[in-house]
């Protein structure tokens, strides 16, 4: 196996040069002002000289990085192998200088949180497992730590012991909280990237609707002029049959282009429509009736307390939210899914309960994050990775809808409850 597979990810994982670059400026500046304030102003005795050489080293490879370096993002293996160094040259910079009992030993940890935020977790791991080999051999190897004249610093071994202990609980506690909040924040994005793609595929197909409209009405003049002259034409010829069959043909034709343009005009109409306001209820009825003509389910529809019944802007959001939670339903239901509509003058909520299998008990309380999967086998045979529902939720909640997840009292399946305040739908 090649050394360079051994950091490859599935993940396509990059950092931004200039962040690494600034941290590395940060370190080596910290590094060499160290230095020089510990031998020139409080005079210890310390290998000055090598330790020099070993930052300017460290100081040639950051020119490298920022000047010559082309790629604005390092990819996961690059930034490993950066990190890497800057391990073992603040490693050496240590064993020069005291060891575990320099002061500076914790600083030790810092390229593996670095990593367990914006790399892999190989990565992570691979700098954890070098970081305590180091500690553990500055432990027992180091120069002596700088100190004034013949003064030694010299502590108990139970002491010396422990310093390495305590930095490896601190960096395994640093750098679990880094790999879990870098994972979080991935999946998050990319689940947030997915959100907008369909939005954006619902706006182009709703352009395409009004681009075909646009169409329809800019044809139907010249149109219209090509059967009239047709027409005239069909008048002087007369029954010359070299030319009626033509003649007919070109009629025939363009009243085909006309029938046409007519159905993109008639489907654009209700395009229209499904852009302007609207009753919820004809809303959910619509999106109900959409799922009854694919599905054998039974369906059902109750409006008793819906008294208000408000009008709002069927907007992108609502509707895919909606229509989300009812397929959903359907998807999991047995046989059969309610769906309840209630309105008044403070809320306004709808209720989708099914039969099935209900939410699983250990994913109830993440339901509506992204990248989920229950240990029931019945659920996860039909389910994804949470990616609909969170998409779902979210929309739904930008749309100032409260979503929560629960048991069907009367189904004993699943229920979603979406609700707005009243008041908050109006101004959608």
């Amino acid at each position: 196996m090649k050394f360079s597979d051994f950091f490859k990810s599935k993940d396509n994982i990059q950092l931004d040069k200039r962040t690494l670059v600034i941290l590395r400026w940060i370190a080596l500046v910290g590094q060499y002002l160290t230095i020089n304030i510990v031998y020139f102003f409080f005079k210890f005795e310390l290998p000055f000289l090598q330790c020099s050489l070993i930052i300017l080293i460290g100081v040639l490879t950051n020119f490298y990085l920022q000047f010559k370096f082309k790629k604005n993002q390092l990819n996961n293996f690059t930034s490993t192998i950066f990190l890497l160094y800057d391990l073992i040259q603040l490693a050496s910079l240590l064993f020069l200088t005291g060891g575990i009992t320099n002061p500076f030993s914790i600083l030790l940890i810092v390229p593996a949180i670095v990593s367990s935020t914006f790399l892999t977790l190989r990565s992570t791991i691979n700098l954890s497992i070098t970081t305590i080999t180091i500690l553990i051999a500055l432990t027992i190897y180091n120069f002596p730590l700088p100190h004034y004249g013949e003064l030694h610093f010299h502590v108990p071994d139970t002491y010396l012991y422990t310093l390495p202990i305590a930095i490896i609980i601190t960096l395994v506690f640093l750098t679990y909280f880094g790999i879990r909040f870098g994972i979080e924040s991935r999946k998050r994005t990319e689940a947030l990237n997915k959100l907008e793609l369909i939005l954006a595929k619902e706006h182009e197909l709703e352009s395409i609707g009004l681009q075909a409209a646009a169409a329809a009405h800019s044809l139907g003049t010249p149109l219209s002029t090509i059967t009239v002259v047709a027409r005239e034409l069909e008048k002087e010829i007369g029954n010359n049959p070299k030319y009626t069959k033509d003649i007919d043909l070109l009629l025939s034709q363009t009243k085909r282009c006309s029938d046409i343009l007519k159905n993109l005009s008639k489907d654009q109409f209700k395009e229209d429509n499904f852009l302007t306001d609207i009753k919820i209820e004809e809303l959910v009825s619509e999106i109900i009736r959409s799922f009854t003509e694919i599905s054998e389910k039974k369906l059902s529809l109750f409006v008793e307390k819906n008294q208000l019944n408000p009008q709002i802007g069927r907007t992108l959001e609502i509707t895919y939210g909606l229509r989300n939670f009812i397929g959903n339903a359907v998807k999991y239901s047995s046989s059969k899914v309610d769906i309840n509509l209630e309105s008044n003058d403070k809320i306004t909520k709808v209720s989708v309960c099914d039969d099935g299998p209900g939410f699983s008990e250990d994913i109830l309380n993440v339901l509506g994050e992204p990248y989920i999967r229950s240990k029931s086998k019945i659920i996860s045979s039909k389910s994804g990775l949470g990616l609909g529902t969170f998409i779902g939720k979210t929309l739904l909640e930008r749309m100032k809808a409260r979503v929560n997840f629960g048991k069907c009292p009367n189904l004993k399946g699943a229920m979603v409850n979406i609700e707005w305040e009243t008041k908050n739908l109006f101004s959608i």
